[in-house]
């Protein structure tokens, strides 16, 4: 067939015109045209697919390697390897972080407990983000501040260097939670994040922190400056001087509303990882702060706090009308409030 198309000589290329006919040289053409250029599709995509499985690998093997072979598989939800927008965690990129969040009640001794945790090499709790009313809005703010702080983009006094291995903040029931339970609950599980519940025992002695730091906040008993918490003895002694005066009529009513709302925010929150803690086990038994270490996966330290506590001693020393509210809790289920030292 060669022959009959071309005749090659040293000095010229010879075309000879084809036999067959103008309409079926073109089909031959087109024919041809046709299959090369399905055979380049064909190559084309066979490069594409390796190409693509080769990134798919890579990515897969980068995010696995950052988790050791002796970690527990049942603690992988909890391990995060985050990156944050504003720094680069550089050579601690496969350094595992678990998030955290401690829920609470005012005057329950988390503003204590947090700095226990922050003096901690490995921990960064950021404290009370959401007493911010505008965080709080709506659950669209409640989401963007969780991510930002667990992204490790959100920056405080509390934050620690790139390695930091356990991140959150303390959330005050009253901040939006408990109206948003649902969705922070199912943000919390898919996320990963684990719950600290830290309340209080002896609720009579939560009530009058709560109304002396109130009383404090426009009386400004230190030198004209209003301090939540204190860290010496001085200041201490100073704002335990002033003695609430407790309504004796509402004060089981106010017992009973805030026994509830605790047991109710452990009811919200029963299915997400979490462990329960009272200020006065804290106290009493320094193990606990162990068993706290132990459960955000950092390695164990001696926690210490500069905080002085305010309310030391017997409560009839702390409230003014204590012969009236004695005589209201005695033969009632809150009578053992009584008599507790914390």
């Amino acid at each position: 067939m060669a022959e009959e198309i071309c005749i090659f000589t040293k000095e010229s290329l010879v075309i000879k015109p084809p036999k067959r006919t103008p309409a079926m040289s073109r089909m031959i053409v087109f024919v041809i045209a046709m299959s090369c250029s399905l055979y380049i599709c064909s190559v084309s995509l066979k490069q594409t697919k390796v190409s693509a499985k080769r990134k798919l690998v890579d990515i897969e093997f980068t995010h696995k390697s950052c988790h050791d072979d002796w970690v527990d598989r049942s603690q992988i939800p909890y391990l995060h390897y985050p990156k944050p927008a504003t720094f680069s965690r550089a050579e601690c990129a496969c350094n595992p972080v678990r998030l955290f969040a401690i829920l609470s009640m005012q005057r329950s001794g988390s503003g204590w407990f947090e700095t226990l945790l922050n003096s901690h090499t490995n921990v960064s709790s950021h404290g009370e983000i959401f007493s911010n009313k505008d965080r709080r809005a709506n659950i669209s703010s409640i989401s963007a501040t969780l991510d930002r702080v667990y992204s490790l983009d959100w920056v405080t006094s509390a934050s620690r260097n790139e390695c930091s291995a356990a991140v959150g903040f303390k959330w005050m029931l009253n901040q939006g939670l408990m109206q948003h339970h649902e969705e922070i609950v199912e943000y919390f599980n898919s996320q990963g994040v684990s719950v600290i519940f830290l309340f209080r025992r002896n609720l009579l002695r939560r009530m009058v922190s709560v109304l002396a730091n109130s009383y404090d906040r426009y009386a400004k008993l230190l030198n004209g400056t209003h301090k939540s918490h204190t860290h010496s003895y001085q200041e201490a002694d100073t704002l335990s001087r002033y003695k609430p005066e407790i309504n004796s009529s509402s004060l089981m009513l106010e017992l009973k509303k805030m026994e509830g709302t605790a047991m109710k925010a452990m009811e919200f929150f029963n299915n997400t990882r979490h462990i329960v803690l009272y200020y006065e086990d804290l106290i009493k038994n320094r193990t606990k702060l162990a068993d706290v270490q132990q459960f955000l996966g950092v390695p164990e330290m001696v926690l210490r706090s500069r905080q002085v506590k305010i309310h030391k001693g017997p409560l009839s020393e702390h409230i003014k009308n204590w012969d009236i509210i004695s005589r209201t809790l005695s033969g009632t289920a809150y009578e053992r409030f009584l008599g507790a030292d914390y």
